[in-house]
């Protein structure tokens, strides 16, 4: 975690660990399944290897890129921005973190992402919905809860991690659609069919992996907003006002946007969202408030 204000999270940084190392884990385990299944060959597994890495630096380092487009947002300058970036400078000095770069989508879908390599190569974007929908003080709350994705370096850690899973999904659409050769391991099982079904194992862990650790950080970065703002329930009021208007969009808006929604600061929860319910955040929330309160 970078250096800030932003409460350190022990077990944010533990579960970003163990889901590094598990993910790591069956990385290995699939190159090592494509040797074995390619009759314990060298290419396979060298091929598989050269193109994880290709996938692992094009999503580390174009990450902003790719959210961005994904949620039609562009950059925008404190002059063609000024409030949006003035809330941003005053979170940054508050937390005491290198200011990311702004951005802005011009869609009606209330919502805000983080994204980037690094903290100083990051940038946190809102969409026209959210800053037409929440009042100043729950946009900085909502800000607040992005910037904590970037101190906390969650997101690097997301982007990482998704590579197995991207692998594993490759695999299993090349040898699903595929007209190639179906060869045989000694035992006469089809390749093709024992790497699609690597494939689906290793990509189902890795998804689940994915997603287990994508709530955590949610709840972590509404504590980490809620502590630094010191306003539980004007984070709160910005959940309950985005859900409601979340429900009113038409689908075909909210899929257009849907590349990028585990990077969202709000997603409709259900059994494999990358966000906890509603409900969960707000309990959390009113936890902490309570607690304030009791300090005061």
């Amino acid at each position: 975690m970078a250096r800030t204000r932003f409460p350190k999270d022990a077990g944010l940084s533990t579960r970003m660990g163990l889901t590094m190392f598990l993910n790591g884990l069956l990385y290995v385990v699939l190159i090592l399944a494509i040797w074995w299944i390619m009759g314990q060959s060298a290419g396979g597994a060298i091929v598989a290897l050269v193109l994880s890495v290709g996938i692992f630096w094009f999503q580390w380092y174009f990450s902003d890129s790719v959210a961005m487009r994904a949620m039609g947002a562009r950059e925008v300058s404190p002059e063609q921005a000024p409030e949006l970036h003035s809330l941003v400078d005053r979170l940054c000095q508050q937390a005491d973190m290198t200011k990311p770069r702004v951005a802005f989508a011009d869609t009606m879908v209330p919502n805000a992402f983080a994204t980037g390599r690094s903290p100083d190569h990051s940038v946190i974007a809102v969409t026209r919905g959210l800053l037409n929908e929440l009042e100043p003080k729950e946009v900085e709350a909502v800000l607040a809860h992005e910037l904590s994705h970037v101190a906390h370096r969650d997101v690097t850690v997301m982007t990482v991690a998704g590579v197995t899973g991207v692998v594993a999904s490759l695999m299993m659409r090349a040898f699903l659609f595929s007209g190639g050769r179906r060869g045989g391991n000694n035992n006469g099982v089809p390749i093709q069919l024992l790497l699609m079904l690597v494939g689906v194992i290793v990509y189902a862990l890795s998804f689940v992996l994915i997603r287990v650790l994508s709530r955590y950080r949610e709840l972590a970065a509404d504590r980490a907003a809620a502590m630094l703002t010191g306003s539980p329930s004007t984070l709160a009021s910005a959940l309950v006002k985005i859900s409601g208007q979340t429900q009113k969009m038409p689908q075909q808006d909210l899929r257009q946007s849907a590349g990028a929604a585990h990077l969202a600061f709000f997603n409709v929860g259900s059994l494999f969202s990358t966000h906890p319910s509603l409900e969960k955040r707000l309990a959390q929330l009113e936890k902490i408030s309570r607690q304030l309160s009791t300090e005061l």
